[in-house]
Formats: structure tokens, sequence, C-alpha cells
């Protein structure tokens, strides 16, 4: 199933903090070619536009909603489908943004060394990833998933941790940058309505159960899960519900 850029955007403002903080520190006066790596519905990409209008940018996904999505909104910039995890720029990139995109692709030990090679000299990696999969809303998910009558089904489904420490892309990534920015941030993200945490995981974490499951057994599935999910993380009495949300941000400078 592909993605749902309407469920995706309704924590548009939750969504679209973490790559205005990851923008806040890159530090490029006026680079003249962006890539949005995995640009979603254009919520990211908006942000670029507006503080370069004089950058050509591109937004590349591998998902044709979330791109007419992206068009729909008429940004200054150019779109391609493409599989990100094989993405090369047509030319060197001033500029490569990536907000929650590279936790879905393996091999980050190839992949963000793969990245900084498509940079112009003086360019910039800047990354955004959650790093929230220890948390109850991933938990759950895996504990459920590996339950009867759930297990045979979805063995091999959801990944371990695909997000390493901090420590571990500094170790990787120091020796071959001009300049390394690496930090987490936990926000507490105070949602609202009904089932809010199942909500926020329906539009990512949870697609690859739905993908896999026929209709009947992903409602149960959803329904055990919804329930976990309330004792997790209850609603206050103002009904708003807390669910604190680990990122990890990364700016990466290349030698000029």
């Amino acid at each position: 199933m592909g993605w749902d850029p309407a469920q995706y955007l309704s924590f548009a403002d939750q969504r679209t903090r973490p790559a205005l903080d990851l923008l806040a520190r890159v530090r490029l006066a006026e680079p003249r070619r962006i890539v949005d790596l995995g640009c979603g519905p254009g919520n990211a990409t908006a942000l670029l536009a507006a503080r370069w209008p004089a950058a050509a940018i591109t937004g590349i996904d591998s998902d044709p909603a979330m791109l007419a999505r992206a068009a729909a909104a008429e940004l200054r910039a150019s779109w391609q489908q493409a599989d990100v995890a094989a993405w090369r720029a047509e030319a060197p990139v001033d500029l490569l943004f990536s907000n929650a995109c590279l936790q879905w692709l393996p091999d980050h030990g190839r992949l963000l060394p793969h990245l900084l090679e498509q940079l112009a000299p003086g360019g910039v990696l800047a990354v955004q990833m959650p790093a929230n999969f220890a948390a109850p809303s991933h938990a759950l998910m895996r504990a459920l998933a590996a339950e009867p009558p759930f297990a045979k089904a979805l063995a091999g489904v959801l990944r371990a941790d695909p997000v390493h420490a901090p420590e571990w892309y500094f170790d990787r990534l120091a020796g071959r940058a001009a300049s390394l920015d690496l930090w987490t941030t936990e926000y507490l993200q105070a949602l609202a309505g009904p089932d809010p945490v199942l909500r926020w995981v329906s539009s990512t974490a949870l697609r690859p159960v739905r993908d896999v499951l026929d209709a009947a057994s992903f409602a149960r599935f959803e329904a055990a899960y919804a329930e976990r999910l309330r004792e997790a993380y209850p609603a206050r009495p103002d009904s708003t519900t807390l669910f604190p949300f680990r990122r990890l941000f990364m700016v990466v400078g290349k030698a000029g």
C-alpha cells in the first residue's frame, strides 16, 4: 500500500517542527542546488524554498501519492519519483536535506558516505531521523506481532531499531567530514483526540503491518494494539495524551 498524505499531515505541526530545528543549524548562505531526499508531501520542501528562494530545489520520493500532494502545493520546486536508497545526484548538490526518511533504509554505514559523495565541495548533508524505536509505541507493536495469531504472518516484517546511537554515526562520519554536528532531542508531544498515538503511528510505523495482514486480521491487530497504547499513554484529565518522541539530528559539512 502507498502512503496516505492526508493521514500523515494530520499531525503536520509536530512532523514539521523537527525539519525547522534541523534547518536552523544549516549555515549555508546561498546554496544553488538543494535536494529534499524523501520529501513526502513537501512540508519540509516548503521551508527550504522559503529560506533560499533563488535555489534550484528538487524533491525526491518513492511514493506517487506523496509527490502528487507536494506538487499540488505549487511550491517553487521540481519533483522526482525515485528509490531513495539507489538515488544519485545528476550534478553535485550544495544541500542534501532529509527529514524523517533515512530510518526506512538499511545499511547506514554504506548509505551516509554515499550521500556525502553527492555533495559539492563545501556542501552540507542535513538529516533528521526518528530515534524512538525503543519507546512503548514501537515495543508494544513488536510484542503483539510476535504473538498468535499474528506471529506467522508478521515474522520478519517489523525491523529492529534501524537508527544507531549518535556515537555510532560520529565514529563513521567524523573522519569524512569537514564539520559534524550531532544531537538528539526528545519532544514532549501533547496530542489531542481519541487514540492519538495509534493515529500517529498509523501513517508510519504501522504501515508494514497493514500491508501484510488481510483486512479482518489487521482490524483485530489494531484493536489489540490500541488497547495496549491506551495503557502506555493514558489520556490526562484535560483529554491530552503526552507522547514523548526522540529524534536524531546530524549536519555534516563536506570539505571545500
